[in-house]
Parts: structure tokens; sequence; C-alpha cells
């Protein structure tokens, strides 16, 4: 298979989508189109073993559940009860609520792993606050925008499962590698809110919240229990060895049915719910998935990962250049196809070629998710740009989220930059907690 082969295939691909035809009609189409010129039919009926050997793997067991996992807690209420209890800690804060955004955000994300689930959530329950308060719409649902992509990025992450199964790397090591890069990326969201704040103080009207004595405070801060237990359970319970990823899905899915339980949440309504959206979404990714690895095995025996990195090489590109390069590939990508769509697409190609030249594969993952969540915020498919705007209540003009968010863009690409030339901050932690 030549390079050029391989880029009208692509290109194809993208023209077929920009026609709105599905993803996974796009990939089926084109593996077995590609699979018979090259290779003839017999490679087409290969492909059923390849499609039942998907829906057998052990590891995409773990998708439904955190998917269910995000429901219930979506559905339970818990959501609520743990905005109001960071409010009260961040009320003083120049930026005052949007701090409870960013962290509600990066609270709600390590327990759900959907961007768009934790966007829709923090925003039903911040957007009245902050009208009410007088905060800027386009901060406020920037705020919410941009926060609701750590939903992707700090695990457990369906996103970083998705690439473990198809870049064949350890989905434990994916989400331990996501913990700091999510930290640092939420304190660089709080950092710009605060500095924005302070620049801005003058003439504000925004309305302070009272703050409220220690024991209250202290009192509030039991409803942020339950995320952080779910979150240990998961994060625990791999590292120690004791359960694999899907085994630590379906423990915090039982840990989060207790605590919906015991606030009174739980009856036959929100589980029929859950498990409806559940079983939507994940049928979805599986089939995404399998078609993915369908058009892998054309791929794959055609030689077009060798070609593509045959050709890399003969520029003579540092793994550092040609990161710079897929920053600017994936943000016009992310403009016009969806996340798990650029993941499906690009990662059959871009790993091989990323690996030849010295990139780490856990590294390369974080950084197909920060490129995921910036196209999650970049017009015109951004789609945590219309979840916001769905969940506001003023019918105010487009612009506002999409001007509010544009910072926010500015600083996941800066971030980017900086783990390109500081690999550590992602590669530190895997490291020393498997030695």
């Amino acid at each position: 298979m030549t390079v050029s082969a391989v880029l009208i295939g692509f290109v194809a691909m993208l023209a077929l989508l920009l026609a709105s035809v599905p993803v996974a009609v796009i990939m089926v189409v084109t593996g077995v189109v590609g699979g018979t010129l090259l290779f003839g039919w017999p490679l087409v009926q290969s492909m059923g073993p390849v499609a039942w050997g998907v829906q057998n793997e052990n590891v995409l067991t773990a998708i439904p559940l955190f998917i269910l996992l995000g429901e219930l807690l979506l559905r339970g209420g818990l959501a609520d009860r743990m905005y109001t209890a960071l409010a009260v800690w961040f009320v003083r804060l120049p930026g005052g609520l949007l701090h409870t955004n960013i962290g509600s955000c990066a609270l709600f994300a390590a327990t759900s792993g959907s961007s768009v689930a934790t966007a829709a959530t923090i925003g039903t329950v911040s957007l009245p606050n902050l009208d009410k308060r007088g905060y800027k719409p386009s901060r406020s649902l920037g705020s919410l925008a941009a926060g609701g992509t750590l939903g992707i990025l700090i695990p457990p992450s369906v996103n970083l499962l998705v690439y473990g199964s198809l870049a064949e790397t350890s989905i434990g090591q994916l989400f331990i590698a996501g913990i700091v890069p999510g930290v640092l990326l939420t304190l660089s969201f709080m950092i710009f809110i605060a500095v924005q704040s302070l620049i801005e103080e003058h003439g504000s009207t925004v309305e302070r919240e009272p703050l409220l004595p220690l024991r209250e405070r202290l009192a509030l801060a039991r409803h942020l229990v339950p995320p952080l237990i779910i979150f240990l359970v998961v994060m625990g319970s791999i590292y120690a060895g004791i359960a694999t990823p899907t085994e630590s899905a379906a423990l915090a899915v039982v840990v989060a049915v207790g605590f919906i339980w015991r606030e009174g949440q739980l009856n036959w309504q929100v589980i029929d719910i859950c498990f409806r959206q559940s079983a939507k979404t994940t049928g979805m990714i599986l089939l995404i998935i399998t078609a993915a690895f369908m058009l892998n095995v054309t791929l794959a025996l055609g030689g077009a990962a060798q070609a593509m990195t045959q050709w890399v090489a003969s520029f003579g590109l540092s793994a550092t250049g040609l990161l710079l390069i897929l920053i600017v590939f994936y943000l016009f990508l992310g403009m016009f196809m969806d996340v798990l769509s650029m993941q499906v697409l690009t990662i059959p190609i871009a790993l091989p070629v990323v690996t030849a030249v010295g990139v780490d594969p856990i590294w390369f993952g974080i950084f197909v998710v920060l490129m995921c969540e910036l196209g999650m915020i970049t017009p015109p498919v951004g789609m945590n740009l219309y979840v916001v705007q769905g969940v506001r209540k003023d019918g105010g003009p487009f612009t506002d989220v999409v001007y509010g968010a544009f910072p926010y863009a500015l600083i996941m690409i800066a971030f980017t930059i900086l783990l390109i030339f500081a690999p550590d901050i992602v590669l530190w932690l895997p490291r020393n907690m498997a030695g």
C-alpha cells in the first residue's frame, strides 16, 4: 500500500464524514473496498472472526460499566450536592463560583468518565446560580464547556479505554498517566479564572456569596466523600492489582448504587433510565470500535503503517517537530469531527509513526485525549459548546459560549506543548507506581 493510497483513503473518509455518513459505515465500507482491491474477497471473509473477537475483548467490557457509572451519578443527584459542597470553599477566591464550575467538573469527571455528561450535569446545576449573581454569560459558559472536557482526561475515562484497546496498551497505566496532567490542567484553568477576575474586578456587578462558618462548610464537605471514594475504588483496585479495569468499574457501580440508595434516590425509574441510556451509548461506541478493527485488518495487511512511517522518516523530522505538526492536524480535525471518530480514524496510522521516532505510546495516549478535549470546544462541531448552550435558559447567542471557551482552548494548546517538552509530567507517575 502506497502513501498516496493511504492519503486518498483518508481524504475519502473525511469527505464521507462531512456528508453525514455514519463513521462506522465509513470504516466498514473503506475496509471492505480496500481489502477487496488489495487481496480479494478472502480477506473480507476473514473480517468476520475479527468482529467476533472484538466483542469478546475483556477490556471493552469496562466501557458499558463506566458509562453506567456516569449515568447513575448523573441521575442519582450526587452532582447537585457535590456542587453545593465545593461552592462554599471557593466563594472568596477571585472568580468565585467559576472556580466551583471547574472544581465540580474535575471531581465529577473523576467518577463519570464522560465529557458531555460532566458539562451537562454541572451546567444544569450551576448556571441558574451564576445568572442570579450577575456573572458574565461568556465566562460562565466558557468555564463549563472547558471544565467538561476534563471528563475524558481525568481517569476513569472512556476515551482512554478506547485508545488502550486500539493501541493495545495498558489501561491501568493510561489511567494513572492521566492523573497529573488532569490535575495540572484543572489548576491552569483556575489560575486563568483568578487572573482574569482580578483584571476585570473593577466595576464588576457580581454578587459575592456569604462566607459560611467553618463548621457548616465542614458539614457540607460530606457530600464530596462519595465521588472521592468511587475514584479511590477505581484507581486503588487497579493499582493494588486486585482488580482489572473491568472489575474496578463493576466495583464502582456497586459503590455508586449504595450511595444513591443511601440518599433515597434509588428507584426503578432511575434504574430504567440509566440502563437504557447506557445501552444506547455502549451500542454506538462498540459498533464504531468494531468497524475500526475491521478497517485495521486492511491497513495492517496492506502495510499502511509501514508506508506512512517510512514517508514521515524521509522528512527527517524529530519527535518534537512531528508532534507539533500533529497538534495542527488534530486541531483541524477537531473542528469537523467528533472525539470518537478522531480516535478511531487516526490512531491506527499515527501511533506506529510516532512510536517509530521514540514517542512513548502511554504518553501519546494522553496527547491524543488532550487533542480530543480541544476538539470538544472548537467550533463548528465542538460538542461541549452545544451541550452548554443547550442547558442555558436565557436563550442568548451561541457566540457567548464560543468566546468564553476560546481562552481555555489556548491554555490546552500551551499545556500540550509543555507536555511535549516535559514528557515526564505524564510518565513520572506511571513509571514510579509501576516500580
